[in-house]
């Protein structure tokens, strides 16, 4: 018997559901195809994140190669590609993990469809995710739309599971053998999808992932007070390596449970978010085109284009906005607490759509996760399941001095104000500091206006 494995946000050969079954059944191909869908939608032809995932697939076939294997690039739409592969092969069926974003799921219909038609079978495992929607319900059978009695239920039916995390074990002496095989080391897949190649910050592949993860686990006991401090390196940047999939979300709850502490209560809580935020948009997929509270939907939004062009450049006049935009257009990477104050920045302070953020974060973000950052920016804009509240708007300086006291994050990321004392540097003048811009709006005058912005809502 011989099978196909299907690779997509799910980059590695260890603990992977859809692997170990493919493995244990038969003779096992690994694939994965370059989706033009996905790789049009991309503005910059050297996108990062184009690299890390060939860093990836580098290093998968790095280690199938020990045992005499290699894994298969296509280019072209998937429901066209691996019904004519698995064909090719004469697989008896096609294995891989599900994932709920809405064009995943149709893509994987198509090819499903396509698969049947030539009597391949096409099995989906749980993998991306610890719990599936299905698995975390109210005692009514209902859907949770608040995080807290959602986490809360996630933790008992982990508990109740006696804090079982299992390990999908993949034998990899029944992976396909090659004698000529085009591989990924050598051949130029970048020219073939017309890309351009351009390393990452962070490189990709599961050595580097696993290796994170154990110098993370030196320091997890502080998370839960570093993590809010971007000029400390209190978290873990693994979110790179799991949004692709260098390592499993079980990988990490392996090494959180065995920590007895707040910080790591603390990284097990955000592991839940993740699975709250993917059962969102896999319920509620509407949240992609607009509010998760449709009557959200009604603000009209004031901010100007040439206040969001400021913004996606770092040169709003508020320091610690700007060192962060910075610092993402530089290395595709943000702090989380940044991504927090400069999304209620955009929205409640410039008083621009949060939808526009959103898109340009998943246009720069090394980690972007469409689930993630749709719940996390329409947490900021008030207009998601469980957001904070209209009326909670953040103080740009009131953050910068709380998280950014000494100005350390700020000045390695906008050096023309580096010379202003710790106290100058989250407001400077036009006197202070000549280089740099002016605040391009007032805080305190468009958080009353942003708040009346709002009173639609109130209204409804």
């Amino acid at each position: 018997m011989s099978n196909l494995c299907w690779i997509r946000r799910d980059l590695r050969i260890h603990d992977h559901a859809a692997l170990s079954k493919a493995l244990d059944e038969g003779d096992t191909t690994l694939v994965f195809v370059f989706d033009p869908y996905i790789l049009d939608k991309l503005k910059h032809k050297d996108d990062r994140r184009v690299t890390f995932i060939m860093d990836s697939l580098r290093d998968i076939e790095r280690e199938i190669q020990k045992h005499g294997s290699s894994i298969l690039i296509r280019y072209g739409k998937p429901e066209i590609e691996i019904p004519k592969l698995a064909s090719e092969l004469k697989v008896t069926a096609v294995y891989s993990n599900r994932d709920y974003e809405p064009y995943a799921k149709e893509r994987d219909a198509k090819v499903e469809k396509a698969l049947k038609k030539i009597s391949i079978g096409f099995e989906q495992f749980k993998d991306t995710v610890f719990f599936e929607k299905h698995e975390v319900l109210s005692n009514t059978g209902s859907i949770y739309k608040v995080f807290t009695p959602y986490k809360n239920k996630w933790i008992q039916n982990f508990e109740l599971n006696d804090r079982n995390v299992p390990n999908y074990k993949c034998k990899l002496k029944n992976l396909m053998t090659f004698k000529n095989p085009t591989s990924v080391l050598k051949h130029n897949w970048f020219k073939n999808i017309g890309m351009t190649e351009n390393p990452p910050l962070l490189p990709g592949g599961t050595k580097e992932a696993l290796k994170r993860l154990k110098k993370f686990q030196t320091h997890i006991e502080n998370y839960a007070t570093d993590r809010n401090f971007p000029a400390i390196p209190g978290t873990s940047l693994l979110s790179v390596y799991l949004r692709h999939g260098n390592i499993s979300v079980r990988d990490m709850l392996r090494m959180a449970t065995t920590e007895n502490s707040d910080g790591a209560k603390t990284w097990v809580s955000e592991i839940i978010w993740r699975d709250f935020y993917q059962m969102i948009l896999e319920v509620y997929p509407r949240v992609t085109k607009g509010a998760f509270k449709p009557e959200y939907d009604q603000i009209k939004f004031l901010g100007t284009p040439s206040h969001f062009k400021a913004w996606c450049e770092g040169r709003t006049g508020f320091p610690i906005i700007d060192a962060a935009m910075r610092c993402l257009n530089q290395t595709g990477m943000m702090h989380n607490r940044l991504r927090m104050i400069v999304a209620s920045f955009l929205c409640k302070t410039l008083l621009i759509d949060w939808k526009k953020g959103e898109d340009y974060f998943a246009q720069e973000l090394l980690d972007f996760d469409l689930a993630a950052n749709n719940g996390g920016w329409q947490w900021s804009a008030s207009t998601g399941s469980d957001s904070q509240p209209y009326f909670r708007i953040f103080n740009p300086y009131n953050q910068s001095e709380k998280f950014d006291s000494e100005g350390k994050f700020i000045r390695e990321w906008v050096p023309e104000i580096a010379h202003l004392s710790d106290k100058e540097i989250h407001r400077p003048t036009k006197e202070s500091a000549s280089d740099y811009p002016q605040a391009i709006v007032s805080y305190e005058l468009n958080r009353n206006r942003c708040l009346s912005m709002y009173s639609v809502v109130k209204k409804t």
